[in-house]
């Protein structure tokens, strides 16, 4: 089932881009090449539409992130990398340019001299007993 105003369910309909993975309920596949941040740049997506994390269904999570690790496994093994950093914004005001949830797995090796770290630090207002609160509603 997808949105008609998503790019993501459109790209998973149509078939078009290049794949690495395309399962039931998750797909992988490579960026632009415009927007590659290093080869093998790849996105994983849920196949059925979801905003973020925040509204996608347990199965759906459960699938896209195995998915994220197996691609992970296959970057080093198939393009030496040694490590990955995975990426996901969700919901307003995180950065989120896609409206469909997505992470993106980024191969990294020893002479990468780029940073994809965010380093940004958030100017919100301290929250005192923050990790009591979410505890809280997590119990």
């Amino acid at each position: 089932m997808s949105d008609d105003a998503c790019v993501f369910c459109e790209l998973i309909e149509s078939g078009d881009g290049v794949w690495v993975a395309r399962e039931g309920l998750a797909a992988a596949f490579l960026t632009l090449p415009t927007g590659a941040l290093a080869p093998g740049h790849t996105l994983v997506v849920p196949t059925a539409h979801c905003v973020g994390v925040l509204d996608a269904s347990p199965e759906s999570l459960a699938a896209t992130t195995a998915l994220v690790q197996r691609v992970s496994v296959a970057m080093t093994r198939a393009l030496g990398a040694t490590g990955v950093v995975v990426l996901n914004a969700s919901g307003p005001f995180s950065g989120q340019t896609v409206g469909h949830l997505h992470f993106h797995v980024v191969p990294r090796w020893p002479d990468d001299d780029a940073e994809l770290w965010p380093s940004d630090r958030s100017s919100h207002a301290p929250i005192p007993d923050a990790g009591e609160l979410l505890a809280a509603v997590l119990r």
